[in-house]
């Protein structure tokens, strides 16, 4: 058996879903591909696949194989072409995912400059506002803001971001600026429905303060929460590269910074330290010199 181009097989398989379409891929037929996959199980002497009439699905001890398959056909992808003269110029595909607002914000423009810059690399960039499993969904690099739960990645810290109660000047004119925590209970609040009406922790004399606001505007985006707020519905409470561009232009004012929660880390995040593709290495320093630039 040839290990390598089961190795291969087994990572198309688990990319297309079928054994029909990694065929296509590989150029091969669909029994020649059953038989490649049935001898690299028997050499393994383990499942790789659950299988139904209907679909394909990894096992457990598939998943983990993936990425050891992908890891050690990536280093040898590297070893041969540092053979070659062209070896410092990195290419092929690269996936990249990060929070909506953010990679909207600072992310995609990032990934914009890196292909202009290494146009023989293709990049798919995913912004949704989930925490995105690398290894299940076959990304490659992660732009993660908060506390990090999986300890099976890499993390290089860039920066942190601060979360930030806001409200327009002329709101403020209108009600007064509230000058502690408490006083947003009284205050017409504008919400996002994936933390409302929970906003907080607020540092009250080295004691968290959460509280459960309320108001008559609700929206499940940030993007229109704090537009509603600069158009003076009333406070909001966001993360300060939401409301970056409206501070800068003094359409939002921030209130009570003496109490705000603690500021939350910012990380690139990847799979594995070792044998990683010279693209990933390449955009890895790109994307964090990108990121450590961020003022907020």
């Amino acid at each position: 058996m040839d290990k390598l181009r089961a190795m291969q097989a087994f990572i198309h398989i688990a990319e297309e879903g079928s054994l029909t379409a990694a065929a296509r891929v590989m150029a091969s037929s669909l029994p020649a591909m059953v038989r490649t996959l049935a001898a690299f199980e028997a050499q393994l002497g383990v499942r790789l696949f659950n299988r139904t009439t209907r679909r394909l699905s990894l096992t457990e001890e598939g998943r983990r194989h993936l990425e050891s398959c992908r890891q050690l056909l990536a280093a040898l992808a590297d070893a041969e072409a540092a053979l070659t003269a062209d070896a410092a110029e990195p290419a092929g595909h690269l996936s990249i995912t990060a929070p909506m607002l953010f990679g909207q914000m600072h992310v995609a423009p990032a990934v914009t400059r890196f292909v202009q810059k290494h146009d023989k690399v293709r990049c798919s960039v995913v912004l949704l506002d989930r925490v995105v499993n690398l290894l299940e969904e076959g990304i490659d690099v992660g732009i993660r803001i908060g506390a990090l739960d999986d300890s099976t990645l890499v993390a290089q810290p860039v920066g942190s971001i601060r979360r930030v109660v806001v409200a327009s000047p002329a709101w403020l004119k209108r009600h007064g600026e509230p000058q502690h925590p408490k006083d947003l209970l009284k205050a017409n609040c504008v919400r996002v429905s994936d933390h409302a009406p929970n906003w907080g922790p607020f540092m009250d004399q080295g004691k968290a303060l959460r509280l459960n606001v309320s108001g008559n505007l609700e929206f499940n985006q940030n993007a229109p929460a704090v537009a509603a707020c600069a158009a003076g519905a009333g406070l909001g409470m966001f993360f300060s590269y939401q409301v970056a561009p409206f501070l800068k232009t003094r359409q939002l004012r921030i209130v009570l910074e003496p109490f705000e929660p603690p500021t939350r880390p910012i990380h690139v995040v990847y799979p594995h330290a070792r044998l990683l593709p010279m693209r990933t290495r390449v955009f890895i320093d790109w994307i964090k010199a990108e990121l450590q630039t961020l003022q907020h």
